[in-house]
């Protein structure tokens, strides 16, 4: 573990954010639309919306979280919400997921709040993953989403 670094994301990055994110997709099963102008625009410019760490075993890319600001206003609590995490297979193992999230973790808590994700109800070894970390499931919270034909009428109501 002595070799594994993390950093942030740069613009240089895109074309293997996009492949590291690539692969996530293709793990999770998951429609992928997301191209290197998107990642540059909304993740590496000037107003990013999401944030991208990227974790590294030498100079192997071996993982990335994407994660944005998020806050809970009935406990005035700033937080982190993780988008994605995402360790390569062959690194898998070696305590690099959990190095990515102990850095935001890091970030969570000097900003004075909490951490939250989500995962798919059928990745067991995550779910496993997380629960040995002290992650709790969020059982009474359900998420919705509206997008499409959907979004469209409620806008134009």
């Amino acid at each position: 573990m002595s070799d594994f670094s993390i950093r942030s994301a740069t613009p240089a990055d895109a074309p293997l954010i996009l492949a590291l994110l690539g692969e996530l997709a293709a793990y999770e099963d998951q429609p992928f639309a997301l191209s290197e102008a998107a990642i540059v625009r909304d993740m590496l410019g000037d107003k990013p919306v999401c944030r991208c760490d990227l974790g590294f075993l030498g100079d192997a890319p071996a993982g990335i979280v994407t994660w944005y600001w998020a806050y809970k206003s009935f406990g005035a609590a700033r937080g982190v919400y993780v988008e994605d995490l995402f360790v390569r297979t062959e690194f898998r193992g070696r305590g690099l997921g959990r190095g990515l999230l102990a850095h935001l973790s890091a970030i969570a808590q000097r900003e004075g709040g909490y951490m939250e994700w989500r995962v798919l109800d059928w990745n067991a070894a995550s779910i496993e993953f997380y629960q040995s970390l002290g992650g709790k499931p969020q059982e009474a919270w359900v998420t919705y989403r509206l997008q499409g034909e959907a979004l469209k009428k409620l806008a134009g109501a």
